[in-house]
């Protein structure tokens, strides 16, 4: 690999957007499927998200805002909403940790690896 840093063999932008959709979609749905290396990378978005959902404050859901997607869930509830009024409280006495990793078989047509990323109960 010519350049250790670059993931999904995409630029900066491409991956900025997936990672963004991605962690919208955790939010929402509570897991995805996708793969290995993705899921790590946008997990640490995801534990910053929850983290700014149990602060609270007008700065915290402008952050939040400006990062997630403008999506609702099935109810038709705001992703910003759904962290903040429903998510974050869940986690309120856990001190990180909110997602986890679990690593799947490789996909047949191309072997990469996959994995399910989701919010612990």
């Amino acid at each position: 690999m010519a350049n250790p840093h670059q993931l999904f063999r995409r630029n900066a932008t491409w991956r900025k957007q997936v990672a963004r959709s991605l962690v919208t979609d955790v939010i929402i749905y509570g897991r995805i499927t996708t793969t290995e290396v993705r899921a790590k990378e946008v997990k640490r978005h995801v534990e910053k998200m929850i983290t700014k959902g149990k602060i609270n404050t007008l700065s915290s859901r402008r952050a939040a805002a400006a990062y997630l997607r403008d999506v609702k869930t099935k109810d038709g509830v705001p992703a910003l909403k759904y962290l903040f009024e429903t998510i974050a409280p869940k986690y309120k006495d856990r001190q990180g940790g909110y997602t986890r990793v679990i690593k799947l078989p490789a996909r047949q047509g191309d072997a990469t690896k996959m994995a399910i990323l989701e919010l612990v109960k």
